[in-house]
């Protein structure tokens, strides 16, 4: 894709991404979709692949006066991003952090919950494992499940995204195993810029694809 090129909607953007993983992963063990605007694409990367879908949860960490600015994120288990760099523009301390980090660890455990109903975790110790997510911005989030993935004991970790920044995917390059990134445009202004239509996700839509068989 050029940086004029866009997506048609999520389901376009997950056939894509799925085409581009197949042809070079024969052998996953599982897929994992931030919910809930990775879910459609994780449903059809995990098709493709014929493997497992499941749901991995983080929430982003805003700033002071700024809560759509991430100047973090945390995971299920605790699992934390910093972004250094924006938590030395925003004056955020130390205190104001650590406060926050806890709140949203609370909001992810219980979205994760929400999504898994009366399912339990599954082990992803010694796995081959894709993450999926509609795009990334600055990648809060992905790291931070990245490193809850990491930190229960996955084998190898692909990041699957359809569209994010240069700068971003080099980033997650340094904690993935792999990026699978199908378009890293220059004029990057968020991920809705390249897509026709990016319609928000239900809780109750992306639930529905976690629990469509392949």
């Amino acid at each position: 894709m050029s940086d004029g090129d866009r997506f048609t909607d999520r389901r376009d953007a997950g056939e894509r991404l799925a085409a581009a993983l197949a042809d070079r992963h024969g052998d996953v063990d599982r897929v994992v979709a931030i919910p809930r605007g990775g879910l459609p694409l994780g449903r059809a990367v995990a098709d493709a692949l014929a493997a497992p879908l499941d749901v991995v949860v983080a929430k982003k960490i805003g700033a002071p006066h700024n809560p759509e600015y991430a100047i973090g994120a945390v995971a299920t288990d605790g699992s934390v991003w910093h972004n250094e760099s924006a938590i030395e523009r925003t004056g955020a301390d130390e205190a104001y952090f650590e406060r926050e980090r806890e709140r949203v660890a609370d909001q992810s455990r219980e979205k994760a919950a929400r999504y898994r109903g009366d399912e339990v975790e599954p082990s992803v110790a010694g796995e081959r494992v894709v993450i999926v997510d509609d795009g990334a911005a600055t990648g809060a989030t992905l790291h931070a499940c990245l490193h809850q993935l990491r930190a229960a004991d996955a084998a190898h970790l692909t990041v699957a995204i359809p569209v994010a920044p240069p700068d971003t995917v080099d980033a997650l390059a340094s904690t993935a195993d792999e990026v699978v990134c199908l378009s890293t445009p220059t004029n990057f202004q968020g991920v809705g810029q390249f897509y026709e239509r990016f319609g928000q996700v239900t809780d109750e839509e992306a639930i529905a694809y976690l629990d469509a068989e392949p």
